[in-house]
């Protein structure tokens, strides 16, 4: 394993930087390097979530689908740049729950935490039914509800929400006994998820049907209504993989030097993400057997690789991508249960004191960690049978992060045209903060723009996306009904812990140099 996983349980100057900010040191700083990188790239997880959402993006765009990938990955570059910036200047755990409030003040910052918490619950319990896209397609046994494992059957719904709480209760186990046994799981996830994707990439290269070319056609590209409108659902699929890269601000204060490590490893995630995600589609609509059967829509990935790659190859790839899936689940419930222990420690959530707790025995927040596993259990649960669980609950969650990040972005965009937020000043090893200089307010325009347009298009009413059984009118709205849940629900839970917010963060405040916040 990496040897910076081996740092000391407390890292005197990162303890002492993050006294500047009122707090006192927790948890333990054993986060390294590559650490610091597996979680976010293991919350975007290209092997779980390509796998997983491959037929959602070629079923509406066709083979011109992949150009949505790379307008989608240039649009989450300039957020992830904005985050960057921010990581090396706030080392906070609860990164976009503590950006939010230093840049757009107390309500601003308790109303992206709060979206933030309930979309990484809602993406939690999304991650964890993805394992039913795989294993069913490894061996038969693992469909244990009826005999379909199509993901949009409803005995394969119900098998994909058993084994999804299978998966949460080892997830909570692990991620509430130890940081560093979670780093290790979770380094050496990804590292066989990288060399997964590369393995993958080759395999069906060498086992491809058609040139690069295809890419330029407009093979199953539906454009009785244009061009514009099924590209727009396509990008959904670019869309909802593309997040999670500011869990590495979420481990901040585990992280060793996280104002000089903290912006590289979110930039690295969205980058590496971005360029292996780009190959896997290249490669899969170069391999796929037919681009016009059908196949591809309805089966995506596991049927290029069982199809091209023989059925032992295939399986032991799935095997890898099932790895890949369980690491993401542990990535996530890991940094939901930092959003959770950051907003309990300022005294905002109901029952902060036990929620904020951390175990002198495992270094780790377990009840901040055991809730958004129960949690995202009961949102599984409460849709078993239902056909058309998964792009429901995918669209609700990632909609929720896109407005929790446009809550930072907006922020950060109003304090520079006020005049710059963004302070100068060294990280642990002496060198510059990472800054986005002159460039700085240009990348935050687009940042925003890009978000905002994005989140319009993921809460967009469209049977096709959110309702494809016909189960009922009300899925085509679920993503707006549950933004007026999460608003109205936040709403209520504010007012009644507001004055104990008030004088938490005032007393926070308080304890900042000048010039510590913005």
């Amino acid at each position: 394993m990496p040897a910076t996983l081996d740092q000391p349980a407390v890292d005197g100057g990162s303890a002492a930087d993050l006294g500047h900010f009122g707090y006192a040191q927790q948890l333990n700083r054993r986060v390294g390097t590559y650490a610091s990188f597996a979680a976010g790239f293991s919350f975007v997880s290209i092997l779980t979530t390509v796998f997983q959402l491959f037929g959602l993006g070629f079923g509406f765009g066709g083979t011109a689908f992949f150009w949505t990938w790379p307008a989608v990955l240039a649009g989450q570059l300039m957020v992830a740049l904005c985050f960057a910036e921010l990581a090396a200047r706030y080392p906070i755990s609860g990164a976009i729950y503590q950006w939010a409030r230093r840049l757009g003040g107390s309500v601003v910052g308790w109303f992206a935490g709060w979206t933030m918490v309930i979309a990484q619950i809602v993406t939690l319990a999304t991650a964890a039914i993805a394992l039913q896209v795989v294993l069913p397609a490894v061996w038969s046994g693992f469909q244990l509800v009826g005999t379909d494992s199509s993901l949009a059957s409803r005995d394969g719904a119900a098998n994909a929400v058993l084994l999804g709480c299978l998966l949460l209760v080892a997830t909570t186990v692990l991620n509430a006994t130890s940081v560093r046994i979670t780093a290790i799981v979770n380094s050496v996830g990804v590292t066989c998820e990288l060399i997964g994707v590369v393995l993958i990439v080759v395999l069906l290269f060498g086992s491809a049907e058609r040139g690069p070319s295809v890419v330029l056609h407009t093979t199953n590209l539906d454009s009785s209504t244009g061009y514009v409108v099924p590209l727009l659902i396509s990008a959904l699929m670019a869309a909802y993989v593309l997040v999670g890269f500011d869990s590495a601000g979420e481990l901040a204060e585990e992280t060793h030097k996280p104002r000089a490590t903290t912006p590289r490893t979110i930039l690295r995630a969205v980058l590496a993400s971005g360029i292996g995600g780009a190959f896997l589609i290249i490669a899969a609509l170069m391999a796929a057997p037919s681009v016009v059967d059908g196949e591809l829509a309805t089966q995506g990935l596991p049927y290029v690789l069982t199809s091209q790659l023989g059925t032992t190859t295939g399986k032991l790839l799935l095997l890898d991508v099932g790895i890949a899936v369980c690491v993401c689940t542990l990535a996530i419930q890991t940094a939901a249960a930092r959003m959770i222990f950051s907003m309990a420690r300022d005294e905002v959530l109901p029952f902060s004191a036990k929620l904020r707790r951390v175990s002198p025995r495992t270094g780790t927040p377990v009840l901040a960690t055991v809730v958004p596993g129960v949690a995202a259990a009961i949102c599984l649960a409460v849709n078993v049978g239902n056909a058309g669980l998964y792009l429901g609950l995918a669209s609700v969650c990632i909609m929720l992060l896109y407005i929790a990040y446009l809550m930072v972005t907006g922020s950060l965009l109003v304090q520079r045209i006020k005049g710059d937020p963004v302070a100068a000043g060294l990280d642990e090893d002496g060198k510059k903060l990472f800054s986005l200089g002159r460039w700085g307010l240009v990348v935050n325009v687009i940042a925003v723009a890009y978000g905002l347009a994005m989140a319009i298009n993921l809460g967009w009413p469209r049977a096709d996306v959110y309702d494809p059984a016909g189960e009922g009118w009300y899925l085509h709205y679920l993503p707006l009904i549950t933004l007026a849940v999460v608003a109205v629900g936040g709403v209520v839970a504010y007012r009644s812990q507001r004055s104990r917010y008030h004088a938490s963060i005032g007393l926070a405040a308080a304890a900042e140099p000048e010039g510590a916040s913005a």
